[in-house]
């Protein structure tokens, strides 16, 4: 037993890739041009970032300096 005994024929498989091939557009569309992303504000505010105060004492005592 081969390990290609469940392939068609050779002239089988290229009349099926060129059924496949003829029903694929070559080109793909292309969208029209739309300014969506034009509402967004492209530099938004960084989140602050508190430090509670045991993360405060912590960070000393470990010489991180949290300020």
């Amino acid at each position: 037993m081969s390990a290609y005994d469940e392939l068609d024929s050779l002239q089988a498989m290229r009349a099926d890739a060129a059924v496949a091939g003829a029903r694929l557009p070559l080109v793909a569309p292309r969208l029209a041009f739309t300014d969506i992303y034009s509402d967004f504000p492209t530099d938004l505010p960084k989140p602050e970032i508190e430090i509670s105060e045991a993360a405060q004492r912590i960070a000393n005592a470990l010489s991180l300096h949290l300020d």
